[in-house]
């Protein structure tokens, strides 16, 4: 892992993942919002939200390195059922 891995990539971005191909997008509440070009259905993907203290909506916006992305792609692709091409 290199440096780059540890530092947050400008957005939006397109990432590689282990063969699959995503955009990943900031969200107006500070998470992300990742697009699976790659995959099978048109326009799937998947969402993370930033955490905050409750009450607290001013809190800082999560910010994740390029490795986390990496990491959170990995974990929605281990979701995918391969016959359909959702999360099972």
């Amino acid at each position: 892992m290199g440096n780059d891995d540890q530092q947050p990539p400008a957005l939006p971005t397109t990432l590689t993942v282990d063969g699959e191909t995503f955009t990943i997008t900031a969200r107006p509440d500070g998470g992300y919002h990742y697009v699976w070009l790659t995959g099978r259905n048109e326009g799937y993907g998947f969402s993370s939200s930033r955490t905050h203290t409750v009450g607290n909506p001013d809190a800082p916006t999560l910010v994740l390195t390029l490795q986390q992305h990496e990491d959170s792609i990995r974990d929605f692709l281990a979701m995918i059922d391969p016959d359909t091409g959702y999360i099972e």
